[in-house]
């Protein structure tokens, strides 16, 4: 009798769990594959791997250590061999899941290193419960190779909460979205035209180049880029350099940027350094039918006519001129307002010279260059 009512005062003595509830416990032995618990039950309780971590091939002995005070769930209170059944992942992730809510209704940022790159998008861990931020939220701008997210801290918001469907998705874009008006209502509000600020190179196109300033992007046209011509953008820029640009006009919430500087403008003291009657040098820089472009400066052309080039007649430009060629001519027309220089070689010819066949003529310029 006494025997008895001890077993029953023993049985007494410990309590009673039910599946669903939460229970706490010591560790009391740890293998490679599963955690063993004392949690004051007549049966130890057991926790799998699975059942304790994603990682597939995780050695649980190198996580936990036995005298560790735990938290799990019971799965079955009898696994079929007498053992309470526990979990601690998923216990993890439903108090991961109530934080997840509660940043969801008071659209709190939330910050946590990228865990895996999908084929869609991002996954990020919160406190075991996984958000997923599609490729379409994670940045302002469209980016093809998410790679480079691995591992990355990166903050966001959660803009759909569902964990019955599975659907809990963080938005990285808003943030960024904001904080880019936020910089273009600063920057707006203290820059204007004429002022200069250095800038990064975003991208570079055929017709001219993106320099971010700091929030908000400028356009520097191909037209813009230099006094002189440019022919390709991409053999003058490369994206991440940096330049220093002057700011030419701003339109709402575009900026139009220049790198013709005032005090570079070659046009500045024309009336001196061309002025009509003056003997200059250039280079052949295009031809027409009616006449060839000599470059005198960057960003300074002035035009040969057909009936300048000699005194001797000539067709075309081209029958006695090449590209590139380098001839001295006589200014012989100057208009600052409107950037026009007229020139002539025949100016400078001898009137001896008239009478000398054109393909001689040609020979001689052939020989001064």
């Amino acid at each position: 009798m006494s025997e008895l009512t001890f077993e029953q005062m023993l049985e007494e003595s410990f309590k009673t769990i039910r599946n669903g509830e939460v229970v706490d416990g010591t560790v009391i032995d740890v293998k490679p594959d599963e955690i063993i618990l004392n949690i004051g039950y007549k049966a130890d309780g057991i926790i799998t791997r699975s059942e304790y971590t994603n990682e597939a091939n995780a050695d649980l002995t190198t996580m936990v250590s036995v005298g560790d005070s735990m938290t799990a769930k019971v799965l079955k209170v009898n696994d079929g061999e007498g053992q309470v059944l526990l979990t601690y992942k998923r216990l993890a992730a439903e108090k991961g899941n109530e934080r997840l809510r509660e940043a969801f209704e008071n659209h709190e940022v939330l910050k946590a290193p990228v865990a895996q790159i999908l084929g869609g998008g991002l996954s990020v861990v919160i406190e075991e419960a996984r958000v997923f931020i599609p490729a379409s939220l994670v940045s302002d701008t469209y980016e093809k190779d998410l790679s480079k997210y691995q591992d990355q801290e990166i903050e966001f918001v959660i803009s759909e909460f569902n964990p019955r469907r599975n659907r809990v998705i963080g938005d990285r874009r808003q943030l960024l979205v904001a904080e880019r008006a936020r910089k273009q209502s600063e920057l707006f509000a203290r820059i204007q035209a004429g002022d200069r600020m250095e800038g990064v190179v975003k991208n570079v196109t055929d017709f001219g180049a993106f320099i971010d300033l700091g929030g908000v992007d400028g356009l520097l046209h191909i037209s813009e880029m230099s006094w002189g011509r440019v022919e390709n953008p991409k053999k003058v820029f490369k994206v991440g350099e940096t330049v220093e640009v002057m700011i030419k006009e701003i339109h709402d919430t575009k900026v139009a940027l220049s790198l013709k500087f005032p005090e570079s403008n070659p046009w500045a003291n024309a009336d001196d350094n061309y002025a009509v009657g003056n003997v200059i040098d250039g280079r052949v820089a295009r031809m027409t039918d009616f006449g060839a472009f000599i470059e005198l400066a960057p960003g300074v052309d002035a035009l040969l006519h057909v009936s300048q080039i000699s005194r001797a007649h000539v067709d075309k430009p081209s029958d006695v001129l090449s590209v590139g060629q380098e001839i001295t001519a006589k200014i012989v027309d100057l208009n600052v307002a409107e950037k026009k220089i007229s020139l002539s070689m025949k100016a400078l010819e001898t009137a001896g010279e008239e009478a000398v066949p054109q393909t001689e003529g040609v020979d001689e310029a052939a020989k001064d260059e």
